[in-house]
């Protein structure tokens, strides 16, 4: 009898040891930001870490050590399978996008998160069936923190102190608003920041506060000028590769939604909000003149900037959209979640 058993114990290991391993997808992502910035280790990285843990590891992420493409191809690169995720700055394919232009205007509030939550509703409830993001999966859109100002030389008390001087900015809105208040726009990818910076090609630059730290700006830059509200957002999208996403099982596929979308929103604002913060402390060590800028300064930024969203409104009638509407929605969305909600 006991050998029976035995022999029986051998036959179940045996049939365990052969069954199949449980299938393991490995897909890749990529970042066009240096290894260390919180787009990179905290958003992304961030994200794809809770794919795994919600997959239980049947679905793991290996982030590229290089972007296979510069930064205006991501959205390409993703829909043409040549990376399965990444994210990319809608401005920087101008006249591609035209609805996500909405977070882009200024003086929506002072926090990441909860522009980015507030947005991600508005996606879901208008933007979406529109279908601007046609060929890949969207898994969230999302914003940076709000943008503010800084140059190399020129203290920022007037308009009259940015008359011509030649700003670098990453495309979409913040190129019409830098227009309008009198400086030259230079539509550079952020990675060349540095550069145009350090070698006085660009005067300034219009950024959120954690980039001065995350591009290594701190030694170039020597005033800057925080717009209460922000003189501009900018508009991000993360995504995958809709095959690739089609191709999974539906499992994985219902594990990866619950950890996009809002969450995903969450995740990017919070840790953009946390990271604004770290620039801040970066700049008073690096004893940058730090300032809020006036309130007659912002009053003649906003009266200029203004006109910009009110043409937007006309560009936006032929899809079916009412633009003032949806702005005073979003703003009310802002502001609900702001207050917790």
């Amino acid at each position: 009898m006991k050998k029976v058993m035995t022999l029986a114990a051998a036959l179940v290991a045996g049939t365990i040891a052969w069954m199949p391993a449980q299938a393991e997808t490995v897909l890749t992502a990529s970042s066009w930001v240096p290894p260390k910035h919180p787009l990179t280790t905290d958003i992304l990285m961030g994200w794809t870490a809770a794919v795994e843990k919600a997959t239980n590891g049947r679905v793991k992420f290996n982030v590229l050590p290089k972007a296979p493409v510069a930064p205006p191809g991501t959205f390409d690169a993703v829909k043409d399978g040549i990376v399965d995720a990444s994210f990319t700055v809608h401005g920087y394919t101008p006249g591609r996008f035209v609805l996500t232009k909405m977070t882009e205007f200024g003086f929506l509030g002072d926090s990441a998160e909860s522009i980015s939550v507030a947005y991600q509703r508005m996606y879901v409830k208008h933007l979406a069936k529109l279908d601007e993001h046609k060929g890949v999966k969207v898994i969230s859109v999302f914003s940076h923190g709000p943008g503010h100002m800084y140059t190399t030389k020129t203290p920022m008390n007037s308009l009259a102190d940015l008359a011509g001087l030649k700003i670098r900015v990453g495309g979409g809105v913040v190129n019409d608003v830098a227009k309008a208040i009198g400086v030259s726009p230079l539509l550079k990818p952020a990675p060349q920041s540095f550069e145009i910076l350090n070698s006085g090609v660009a005067d300034g630059i219009f950024f959120p506060a954690e980039s001065i730290q995350g591009f290594k700006l701190t030694g170039v830059i020597r005033h800057a000028s925080f717009v209460p509200g922000g003189l501009y957002n900018t508009s991000f999208v993360m995504m995958m590769n809709q095959a690739k996403f089609d191709a999974l099982p539906k499992e994985d596929q219902a594990a990866i939604e619950k950890v996009s979308g809002e969450y995903f929103a969450r995740l990017a604002g919070k840790a953009w909000d946390k990271a604004d913060e770290a620039g801040k402390v970066a700049m008073k060590a690096a004893s940058i003149d730090m300032k809020v800028t006036n309130p007659g300064m912002v009053a003649a930024m906003k009266a200029k900037s203004d006109p910009i969203e009110l043409s937007w409104y006309n560009d936006i009638k032929g899809k079916g959209v009412d633009g003032a509407a949806l702005m005073k929605e979003f703003r009310a969305e802002i502001a609900k979640v702001a207050a917790g909600k």
